[in-house]
Formats: C-alpha cells, structure tokens, sequence
C-alpha cells in the first residue's frame, strides 16, 4: 500500500516513542508557547537563533518554541540521587535549512536528568544508537568526549579569538591552520602536539584510544578516559561496537556543552539527523545543579529519506456512472482494499491524478482499463 511521506515519518516516531517507553523513559508534553525570554538568555544552544514572537493578551511577549531541552529544565527539580527520564515527540518552529524560512518541525527525542553515573551515560548513547536503526540499519554514530579539551584550553587559558579559531580548525580538522594558529599563540610543545591529536584522531575506539591517551596525561583527562573506556566496553558489550565512531573532531559550544557529544548519521542524508550529549554547564546557568544528557532525532533533516519514490498518488482509480448502486460501489473498493493497495473511486478518470492501474465498474463486475507494470 502506498504510503506517504508523513505517514512514514509517524510510523518512525511512534517507534522511537515504543522504543524509549520500554527503557523506563516517560512521555513529557509542552506548550507550543514558552516565554521569549528563556531563549533570549540561552539563544547559543540552539540551533537557530530566529525566534517566532508574538505579544500575549497580558502584554508578555511569548515564542513559539524552538526547542524542547529548555523547557524541560526549566520545569524540573533537582532530587539528590534521583534520575529524570523523560522523552518528547514535539513539533518545533524553527528555520529549515533546505528552504530558510521557518516550518514546523517533528522532532522526538529524550533526556536524562539528575544524578548521572556511568550506566545512565551508556544508556543514553545505547538509545541513540538504537533510534538510528529503527530509521536504517546503515547507520553510525560519531562520539567524542570534550572533557580533555576542555581541560586543555582552562590550563592554557587563551583568548576567546584564539580558542575560537582553535575549535573551527579542529571541527574541520584543519590541521595545517591549527598548526599556524598554535604557532602564533606561542604554545609549548605538548599542547601544540594535544590539539594535533584531537584533529588526526578518528576510527574504531581500539585505534584511537591508545593514541589519545599517551597524549594526554593530566588527572581530569585521565578520569574522562576511564569513563569513556567503560562506557564504551559497555557499547561493545551490547553488540554496538562497530557503529561507534570516535571521532574528537566533533565539537560543540562549551558554554553549554562537556563530556560526551554525539551525531548520528544514516546512508543517504548528508547531514546528522541525530544530536546529542551532555550539557551540565546549561543546568548550572538556569541555577540546576543536576547533571544532564539527552540527544534529539530531526525529522526535517529525514525529509528527502523518508520520501515516498513511488510516482503515483493512488494505486487503483475505480470508475463507476451514475446508475451504480453505492452498496455495489463499497464492495468492489473494499474487496480492491483487501489486497493491500490504496484505491478511490470516481465517475470520471481525472487526468491529474497519478495512478498505478484504473479499473472500471460495469454491471457489477470490474475490468481493467490499463494497468502499469
């Protein structure tokens, strides 16, 4: 049966919401509307800083929402020693980068809030690999823990012109610039040769792990690699393994972001239709003081893979004239219905409407007029 493009779509929704319903993940429902202030202070985390406004019958000035990370931290309460689980199939208004002008966007994910240990960590990453194959299962996962170059630039303290530059470089693993920005910010050896590290290491976690971790001997960093060992000893565990990437090129604010950042991709969408990590610096600067991570799956981004190829609108076009009784009509569609093909029916063919074959209805009985291959 034919199926459209936002059918598809819903029928991948609905599954990821199946799928984190059955980890112990709750559902939790917004407002399209939220105060324009909440993205005004924190417009960096998201993806576009264009907001849609518009002034309350009380005077306030309110957006419809961009994102949904916000809100839920916004509404939630820090209890010691307890984890918030909670997932989201919400739509967001944002700018589209295939048309740049504002749609509203499907978009389904999930949060994990409070006192974060290394299982919820792994859980987190497993579900976000799990969400990639219920999309294709000709996906992979980019992962990268910001912790040793956070720690990195706090001891070398650098301008933020310079760290900046530092981040593009190393987001496009520039290496020659680096290498001149390096140089030009008087770096010391071992630094130069920890930045060269971030750019030129990406591959399987048993090629890359070794590599980073002669380089990068400070205690923080060394606390971040155990983690990020045992994490992925666990992802290995669960058969995930060789969907991982490690790929430390993958950088994001620091303002808002540390610890484990994440992009999924699938075969035949150029960009993430996944993104995620942790953000415990956002918690800390809306005065939360739990740890959080979550990850977000963006269906405008699915558009072009989740479309239907399928040239036709209709697979069968019943004709009928006016002298057919509508009980005989609805017997002939529903027995056409009962071999799992779409049909409507009409008293005269329509040449705008694209259709696999047309059948016509004559005494009761029903023939082919054409039929495609």
């Amino acid at each position: 049966m034919k199926t459209t493009n936002r059918n598809r779509a819903a029928s991948v929704s609905d599954a990821l919401c199946t799928l984190y319903e059955s980890y112990g993940f709750t559902q939790y429902n917004m407002s399209k509307f939220e105060a324009y202030d909440l993205y005004v202070r924190n417009k960096d985390f998201l993806i576009s800083d264009s907001v849609i406004t518009f002034t309350d019958t009380d005077g306030k000035l309110l957006a419809l929402k961009p994102d949904v990370t916000l809100s839920i931290v916004k509404s939630g309460k820090d209890v010691p020693d307890v984890v918030q689980r909670v997932y989201y199939r919400e739509n967001v208004y944002r700018i589209s980068k295939g048309t740049h002008s504002f749609r509203e966007m499907p978009q389904t994910g999930l949060e994990c809030i409070g006192a974060l240990d290394t299982f919820c960590l792994f859980d987190v990453i497993r579900l976000s690999c799990l969400s990639l194959n219920l999309i294709s299962p000709d996906y992979v996962l980019d992962l990268t823990d910001l912790t040793p170059l956070s720690a990195l630039f706090a001891r070398l303290d650098l301008p933020k012109p310079q760290r900046d530059a530092m981040l593009k470089c190393i987001g496009e693993k520039n290496l020659h610039e680096l290498r001149a920005l390096s140089q030009a910010a008087s770096l010391d050896t071992n630094a130069a040769k920890q930045l060269e590290a971030l750019v030129t290491s990406a591959g399987k976690a048993r090629d890359v792990l070794p590599r980073l971790e002669a380089v990068f001997t400070d205690d923080e960093s060394k606390a971040a690699f155990d983690r990020f060992e045992a994490v992925l000893s666990l992802l290995e565990d669960a058969g995930l393994g060789d969907r991982i990437r490690l790929d430390f090129s993958v950088v994001s604010d620091m303002k808002y972001y540390n610890g484990f950042v994440f992009k999924g991709f699938v075969r035949g969408v150029p960009h993430s239709v996944l993104s995620g990590g942790q953000y415990d610096p956002l918690m800390r600067r809306m005065g939360r003081t739990s740890d959080a991570i979550g990850f977000a799956v963006y269906f405008d981004e699915l558009e072009r893979y989740l479309s239907d190829d399928d040239p036709y609108d209709v697979d069968t076009l019943l004709l009928y004239d006016a002298e057919t009784p509508p009980a005989t009509l609805e017997r002939a569609l529903q027995a056409i219905r009962e071999t799992g093909v779409s049909v409507t029916a009409q008293r005269a063919q329509q040449t705008a409407l694209r259709c696999r074959r047309v059948l016509k209805l004559e005494n009761g009985e029903v023939k082919t007029v054409y039929e495609h291959a």
